[in-house]
């Protein structure tokens, strides 16, 4: 009986191979897309952070301290200030325009003030529309006015006769010694990357395999795939995703290798507990896939709610927004998304370097999601053998 079912999976695997090779939908979903996708996310940010973001400046005090504080503005990493403008008016439009991010405004009288100790204000506008853009100029910005804060009230203790020592002790009582684990750079492609590229595969994962089943139906072809496969729906279901289980899974290992090979991203864990993850997320999507049309019954709705489903995957696995600030019905609901345990599996191994059974909840959390077909196989192998579809 075994040799029997092992003939009849062999026969749809070959099956299966052969509409995948007379379909170019398939090679663009499971070769194409992913490896674009990874390619133009990866040299997008190859810098890791923007660098040189257009900035203008209001200097109306126009003095040789403001036009030293503005030459030290421009020379941070992440600013360039590319135009002096006569009024706050004038640099809003430029805003507005899209021409700069944000502008320095120094008002007039600044210096002036600053040196009679008055406690003079400076303001710095910045367009949030940007986050990124905006989140890196007010960094510079602010720390820029602090910095210019510090060197009056330095010139001003030297004046009165302070050493450098308790001028430094009256500025900066408590010396900050900051160390960012695991990303020392800060490279926002370490952060995104390594979860942006197994999201792309997983939601693409459950378009394809959705529309393998969907089409099967649709081109009604659903009976003769139950005749290879003596009516068994876990035969059908095995034979028919094997194929592309074997290229998704290729696809996992190209990324990985991509990241932690050849861009030398932290993977403190080893590549080989990577390389079960991707297999885990890969066979996890599957599975999810096919409960989603089992569920649905329809080609269009299962693509329309696996396309939601990936997409809001990004906001919520925690990546971007981390889960433990959400509302706890939001904190709740992220366990539905594979790509959420995909993201604990990377940060606890590759980023922490922890051994595999300390994220061992992650690892169960996927598999579970790999018992949902046995959800709807009866609903499946009912409209296999008896769907008839009505264009």
């Amino acid at each position: 009986m075994s040799v029997t079912v092992h003939k009849r999976f062999l026969e749809i695997v070959r099956r299966e191979m052969l509409r995948m090779a007379a379909q170019p939908v398939y090679l663009f979903s499971m070769i194409i897309a992913p490896i674009f996708c990874f390619v133009f996310f990866s040299t997008l940010m190859d810098k890791g952070l923007p660098t040189n973001l257009p900035a203008g400046v209001v200097d109306l005090d126009n003095t040789a301290t403001t036009r030293n504080i503005i030459r030290n503005l421009d020379a941070f990493q992440h600013t360039d200030i590319i135009a002096h403008y006569s009024s706050v008016s004038e640099a809003r439009k430029a805003i507005q325009r899209g021409d700069i991010y944000s502008f320095y405004y120094i008002p007039k009288g600044t210096t002036e003030e600053a040196l009679a100790n008055r406690q003079p204000k400076v303001s710095f506008y910045i367009n949030y529309s940007y986050l990124i853009a905006g989140s890196l100029l007010y960094k510079d910005q602010r720390t820029m006015s602090e910095l210019a804060s510090g060197a009056v009230g330095r010139a001003t203790l030297y004046a009165k006769g302070a050493t450098e020592d308790q001028a430094m002790a009256f500025l900066q009582p408590i010396v900050i010694d900051t160390h960012a684990l695991n990303n020392p750079w800060l490279n926002y492609s370490v952060y995104l990357c390594n979860t942006l590229f197994p999201g792309v595969l997983m939601l693409l994962i459950f378009l394809t395999t959705i529309y393998a089943l969907g089409t099967e139906l649709k081109e009604n072809t659903a009976r003769n795939l139950m005749r290879l496969a003596n009516n068994s729906i876990v035969t059908a279901l095995s034979g028919k995703l094997f194929p592309q289980t074997i290229v998704f899974f290729i696809i996992a290992v190209f990324y990985n290798i991509y990241l932690y090979g050849f861009l030398h991203y932290p993977c403190n864990s080893g590549i080989f507990p990577m390389l079960l993850n991707g297999l885990l997320l890969v066979l996890a999507s599957q599975a999810f896939g096919i409960f989603l049309f089992g569920l649905f019954g329809s080609l269009r709705l299962a693509l329309s709610a696996a396309s939601l489903w990936g997409v809001i995957s990004f906001s919520i696995s925690g990546f971007t927004f981390p889960v433990m600030a959400m509302h706890p019905t939001l904190q709740a609901l992220a366990n539905l998304f594979p790509l959420r345990h995909y993201f604990l599996l990377y940060v606890n191994l590759a980023l922490n370097g922890y051994p595999l059974i300390y994220a061992w909840h992650a690892v169960v959390a996927l598999l579970l999601f790999m018992l949902l077909p046995f959800f709807v196989l009866k609903k499946l192998q009912t409209a296999m053998l008896h769907y008839v579809y009505i264009p």
